[in-house]
């Protein structure tokens, strides 16, 4: 019933190791499908050589998993929250990317220094605050997701499409799960560029407004001219 979106699924966990996002099995994608009100998530520990589609697990707006043999991630509670939470969200990446980790293990929001970073990410991305231990202990993954969305309290989940949660690592998204992973692999680089930045210079600053704004807008909105129609 469920075999496109598996397919899908599958297919954009598979690019996590092709795009070097992923050691091991320290990642997962998911994608929703609204008018099922499912979505689909790679299953937890198996490793993306070995991965089928009948592997990929789907869960319903409840938590509860509906196809599917194996396990979701422990990550499912997160994805299941920020769906829950943002109807634009098609789908989600979570990895342990080194440079976007970095940021996140620093407990550092990722600036926008440059115009690589603004073509993707109006303003900086933003860290979400360490959990509490009351919060640990009552559902780590599932107040994972409480505070990405607390994150974006006063921002448009949209238009930064990437949060770092503070000790753990970065989490991604987009209209769909290839977007997502998209999105992951431009934090990962802007992530990379903004380190080796500050080692050149450890005072450098921001990029201006003038230039995120024309940057950021050239490719998003209804004035944006990149690329072909």
């Amino acid at each position: 019933m469920y075999d496109e979106l598996k397919e899908r699924v599958l297919e954009a966990n598979k690019m996590l190791p092709e795009l070097g996002l992923v050691t091991f099995t320290w990642g997962n994608v998911s994608e929703v499908d609204r008018k099922e009100k499912v979505f689909a998530i790679k299953p937890s520990g198996v490793d993306y050589k070995t991965m089928k589609k009948d592997d990929i697990v789907v869960i319903d707006f409840e938590g509860n998993k509906v196809d599917g043999k194996l396990r979701p991630s422990s990550d499912m509670p997160t994805h299941l929250e920020l769906y829950r939470a943002f109807e634009d969200i098609g789908g989600i990446v979570h990895t342990h990317s080194p440079y976007a980790t970095s940021w996140a293990q620093a407990e550092k929001a990722l600036p926008c220094y440059g115009t690589t970073h603004a073509d993707y990410f109006y303003g900086s991305v933003p860290l979400a605050r360490l959990l509490t231990q009351e919060e640990i202990d009552e559902g780590y993954e599932k107040n994972t997701g409480k505070v990405i969305i607390e994150a974006f309290a006063d921002k448009d989940v949209m238009a930064v499409p990437a949060v770092l949660c503070a000790h753990h690592g970065p989490f991604s998204w987009g209209h769909d799960g290839f977007e997502a992973v998209h999105n992951a692999k431009v934090l990962e680089e802007c992530a990379k560029m903004a380190l080796y930045m500050l080692m050149v210079n450890p005072k450098a600053s921001e990029a201006p407004e003038r230039i995120k704004d024309k940057h950021y807008f050239r490719k998003h909105g209804k004035d944006a001219y990149y690329g072909q129609n």
